[in-house]
């Protein structure tokens, strides 16, 4: 039997990767001979930048050091280089909010650091770029990525704004004639939210109260978005300019940057097709399956085209409200259990699909 191991990551506790290496190394526990292929999956969050390098061998890791963290601490950056020269940004790598370590800075967090490792990816020789956009800190519609790349961001006094949506209800004037231009081949963003810049869908309504804003906080931030988008231009109501705090709105603005459902590109940029080509099974999974993971994220793209493929799915997940799904809190008996031990019961879940297809004559 031919089987594809296609997991998500199970955020906070397994990395996509390891979760397939789990899931296959139980599977062989049980029956040995069975051809497996790992395909480690993302949607533009993160695990992105790993699922992609694993998938691609050929391309290259970068690190940038001391690139500007969500909170102005230093962290490292890194870049992924392909063969035809695009380089691929993970924006948690450097603008993540588990960077802030619980300490969540809703009014100050910026996307500067992000900035920095495209900058670098651009000394670097890169034609093109893709970023992926989940897992953002800030609020700050981009601000602190661009000014990285050259945007001048002042108060009507002329003094320069400090970073963080805070501060834009305040900006007097953008100056892009220092911005660098964008690569030749393009830039794409991927990401799995369809939100506006601005509104009660959008980038403040929604995802600052995860950032840690508050009902004045929130109501600051769109300000701030709303005061920005007047002064930058383009098309705020664009579905999928709220992604990443409206970094999408910023990068699509400047450099007219492609938005892209992140699931079905990296799909295809992982080759899930052909792999599904050669399966007789697969196996995907993610931390918390509900109705929600079938509306643009990793594991509900793998189920439709696997469905499409006529390959039977099975899904394995942390915790699930669907019953057809195995669930590691399941298997454990106890949700800390299955948290703290992932990697085991992924291990269990994976011989335990094992038995089934052998039960079932596979």
């Amino acid at each position: 039997m031919r089987v594809l191991l296609a997991p998500d990551s199970f955020k906070g506790t397994v990395t996509a990767a390891d979760a397939a290496r789990a899931l296959a190394d139980g599977w062989h526990s049980v029956r040995p001979d069975d051809d497996l292929l790992p395909l480690p999956m993302a949607d533009g969050g993160e695990g992105t930048l790993d699922a992609v390098t694993a998938a691609h061998p050929a391309a290259t890791v970068h690190d940038v050091p001391r690139c500007t963290g969500p909170d102005g601490t230093p962290v490292t950056g890194r870049y992924a280089l392909l063969p035809d020269g695009t380089a691929l940004v993970e924006l948690a790598t450097a603008s993540g909010l588990p960077l802030l370590g619980g300490r969540l800075a809703p009014l100050t967090a910026t996307t500067r650091g992000t900035g920095e490792a495209i900058a670098a990816a651009l000394d670097a020789g890169a034609t093109a770029l893709t970023v992926a956009l989940g897992g953002s800190a800030s609020t700050d519609g981009g601000a602190g990525l661009l000014a990285a790349l050259g945007l001048r961001v002042t108060a009507r006094s002329g003094a320069r704004l400090p970073d963080g949506g805070g501060a834009l209800a305040t900006a007097g004037h953008l100056d892009t004639r220092l911005l660098r231009p964008a690569p030749s081949g393009g830039v794409r963003l991927l990401t799995d939210v369809t939100n506006p810049l601005l509104g009660p869908h959008g980038a403040a309504a929604v995802y600052g109260p995860q950032k840690g804003a508050g009902p004045a906080e929130t109501a600051l931030l769109e300000r701030g978005l709303r005061r920005y988008a007047d002064l930058l231009g383009g098309d705020p109501d664009r579905p999928g300019a709220g992604a990443a705090g409206g970094t999408a709105y910023g990068l699509a603005t400047v450099w007219n940057a492609r938005i892209e459902p992140g699931a079905a590109a990296l799909a295809d940029l992982l080759g899930l097709d052909a792999a599904l080509a050669a399966a007789d099974l697969v196996i995907t999974g993610e931390g918390r399956f509900d109705a929600t993971s079938l509306l643009g994220k990793a594991v509900g793209e793998v189920i439709t085209r696997a469905d499409r493929a006529a390959v039977p799915v099975h899904v394995v997940a942390g915790d699930s409200t669907d019953a057809r799904a195995l669930t590691l809190v399941a298997l454990a008996g106890d949700t800390a259990d299955a948290c703290r031990r992932a990697t085991h019961w992924l291990h269990r879940a994976g011989a335990h699909l094992a038995r089934s297809a052998g039960a079932a004559g596979g």
